[in-house]
């Protein structure tokens, strides 16, 4: 099937594949919040393949659908008219913020070129509290000076703003050795080729240490059982750090 595709077309490619996965997919068992549709069950996704875990609609992972419930739960994202700040931007969720948002919102990535400005996340080439919201996920893993990028978002961010700033917790305390420069063993000791770092449950002190006071927001904090399961919600949606700026005094 692939090496079928792979002779078409451009302009074909895209939605014969949509086509496919709507087939492959058809069912009523699973939901993705972020695009309204329906699925049979959500597709196999990660290096160690996780079934269950990806929307064949939109490409959302747990994570993503996880971020879009706490969003419409507990956060009024598209009221006034908040700038936000967007690392590394998902596809799945870059054209609902850029359509709701339009001019006040803002995508970032050092590498690519898809997103409207180039950032270094260590050294944010912007004024203090420039944004008034900032989502960055599964970014900072991958980033060396991790505390010096914790600080830069904070220093960014408005007073009254926010920020989420998630990882993937996979450990008791978080490793980390800059010795380790090949990928093959960054594989072994961080869980992924491009990873520098396994965090830990001594994120959150780091992102307190950086200048932020921190809300985490569990799985089961926003839905009961049989919606997240659903939705596809299970542990392997990690947790959201919802940060603010902690004040003197």
């Amino acid at each position: 099937m692939r090496t079928l595709l792979s002779k078409l077309p451009e302009g074909i490619k895209a939605p014969l594949r949509k086509l496919i996965s709507a087939v492959l997919y058809y069912g009523n068992k699973r939901y993705c919040p972020i695009c309204c549709k329906k699925s049979s069950r959500f597709k196999p996704f990660g290096v160690i393949p996780r079934e269950d875990a990806q929307c064949p609609h939109c490409g959302s992972l747990e994570r993503h659908r996880l971020l879009w419930l706490f969003l419409q739960k507990r956060i009024d994202l598209f009221a006034g008219k908040l700038k936000m700040l967007h690392v590394a931007p998902e596809p799945c969720l870059e054209s609902i913020f850029m359509k709701r948002l339009g001019s006040n919102y803002l995508t970032a990535d050092l590498f690519n070129p898809r997103a409207m400005v180039k950032m270094d996340i260590c050294d944010i080439q912007y004024p203090e509290n420039s944004f008034d919201a900032i989502y960055c996920s599964h970014v900072l893993e991958h980033v060396p000076d991790d505390k010096q990028a914790m600080r830069e978002f904070c220093r960014v961010l408005n007073t009254n703003g926010w920020a989420i700033l998630n990882v993937p917790i996979t450990r008791e305390k978080t490793f980390e050795d800059p010795s380790i420069v090949d990928p093959k063993e960054r594989l072994k000791a961080f869980g992924q080729e491009d990873h520098v770092r396994s965090y830990g449950q001594d994120y959150v002190e780091r992102l307190r240490d950086s200048g932020f006071d921190v809300e985490i927001i569990k799985v089961d904090d926003l839905a009961n059982s049989d919606e997240l399961l659903k939705m596809g919600l299970t542990l392997a949606a990690g947790e959201i750090y919802y940060c603010t700026k902690q004040h003197s005094g």
